[in-house]
């Protein structure tokens, strides 16, 4: 007989393992990004947090309506497949798998690495050779992989205690920073300087850079097949995690402009010609309050969470490379399952060798890379729910999304304008990316041909 995963994941363990995917070390450094798209107004910068926690809010709500019609793990690929058919599901999984998903495991092992040389170079002085850093990088991939093996039990538990260690610190300094903080906080929006257009362009460059700190929010879709009653759970989770990493993310900026001033964060990171500017302004911002006390915590809080949000990706995504096997369009060692603890081990294992090939490439690109196409592949799931709404009427959704078709409609307006942000920001990333993704289609139809002349039958 063969065997199956368990669906072990309940509401907390869901909201557990959304939040400690998406609460990483991008809530000590976006902000920085974001007012300097917003020319440092910090209405305008919180206003950006508020709309790109909107904006995942309503990608949130149309992936519960597909994730609650179809509790199969696997996610994205399921609806693609169901919906356009398998070549072009393929596609959204092998670039995920070459790129995408791997690339967001390397991409959260550089950051954990660069982390622990900040850390021991303020505690200690010793500052750790590049090589040492991607040695360390490459062995946080393999044990939490390995840890991933040992049952999805195992690692709920694990995203739950790291969401409550990380919750504390993070907490704390936002409560200090709001009723401590002396610098005060304009919430203006309103400019003289600029047309009504120019406005709107300077704040969806800015949505565009909290979406990195926004990215993790489809991995509950991901591991659906492990999820108790998914038709309650899905929504649910869903919907508390992104309301309040949300109100996390608009409060935490708050707390830290009103700790440090928009002046002293415009000099952090406006520096002359031969100084690094300082994006992590969460760390000074917890120095003001709390002293050098402040500074590790801050650090400290921060390797957690990329931690965190590592464990967590691994665990989602080798679930899609999972899903395609047990489909017949990818390799089919990864449909195997431990027979112990129930899980994609060989999926994991390929998962792992990809993102461990991917450490030689550059942070800053391989973030570049998973956002935009984050952007591409999301455009074509949140289309199919129009997909499945005429082809699939009689269809059971437990969970409809709200405002249909219009919210639907307005999400996928603002993709598209949010992926033509892209290119026209960062060309050569978005070239890249485009490249990669086009390649899945001509790749599946290789496999498919070479599949039928080793089985003409």
């Amino acid at each position: 007989m063969e065997t199956k995963l368990k669906r072990e994941i309940g509401v907390f363990g869901g909201v557990s393992l959304l939040t400690g995917i998406m609460v990483a070390s991008g809530i000590f450094f976006i902000g920085a990004h974001v007012l300097l798209r917003t020319d440092f107004s910090a209405g305008l910068a919180l206003l950006a947090w508020l709309v790109g926690g909107l904006i995942t809010l309503s990608y949130g709500l149309i992936y519960a309506e597909l994730g609650t019609a179809m509790p199969d793990a696997g996610g994205y690929y399921i609806y693609l497949r169901r919906a356009y058919g398998k070549p072009i599901a393929f596609m959204a999984g092998f670039t995920n798998f070459m790129l995408l998903s791997s690339g967001s495991i390397a991409a959260l092992a550089i950051a954990f690495a660069q982390i622990v040389n900040a850390l021991v170079g303020s505690a200690f002085g010793v500052v750790i050779t590049p090589n040492v850093q991607l040695l360390i990088g490459g062995l946080m991939i393999i044990v939490l992989s390995l840890l991933n093996v040992l049952g999805i039990n195992v690692s709920a538990a694990l995203q739950k205690g790291l969401l409550v260690v990380k919750a504390v610190p993070l907490l704390l300094i936002m409560v200090l920073g709001l009723i401590m903080g002396t610098a005060g906080i304009d919430w203006s929006i309103a400019t003289s300087d600029v047309s009504f257009f120019a406005l709107l362009s300077v704040i969806g460059f800015a949505v565009i850079a909290t979406f990195w700190a926004y990215e993790g929010w489809t991995n509950l879709n991901t591991v659906a097949g492990e999820v108790k009653n998914p038709k309650a759970t899905l929504p649910l989770s869903l919907i508390i995690t992104v309301v309040s990493v949300t109100t996390l993310y608009v409060l935490f900026n708050a707390a830290i402009i009103n700790t440090l001033s928009v002046g002293a964060i415009r000099d952090m990171i406006l520096v002359g010609e031969n100084q690094t500017p300082n994006y992590f302004i969460g760390i000074p911002a917890a120095m003001v309050l709390l002293g050098s006390v402040g500074m590790y915590l801050a650090m400290l809080t921060m390797l957690i969470a990329v931690f965190g949000a590592l464990h967590g990706a691994i665990l989602a995504f080798a679930r899609v490379y999972y899903a395609m096997a047990k489909d017949g369009v990818f390799i089919e060692r990864f449909k195997a399952v431990h027979p112990k603890h129930q899980t994609p081990v060989y999926a994991l294992a390929g998962q792992a060798v990809v993102a461990l090939g991917l450490l030689v490439f550059d942070l800053h690109d391989l973030i570049t890379l998973v956002a935009f196409g984050a952007l591409a592949l999301n455009t074509l799931v949140l289309l199919s729910v129009f997909v499945f709404r005429k082809t699939e009427p009689d269809l059971l959704r437990p969970y409809k999304v709200w405002g249909y078709p219009f919210m639907p409609a307005m999400s996928i307006a603002i993709t598209v304008l949010l992926l033509v942000a892209v290119f026209v920001e960062s060309p050569h990333n978005a070239l890249i990316g485009s490249v990669v993704i086009a390649l899945g289609v001509p790749v599946y139809y290789l496999i498919d041909a070479f599949k039928k002349r080793r089985n003409p039958s």
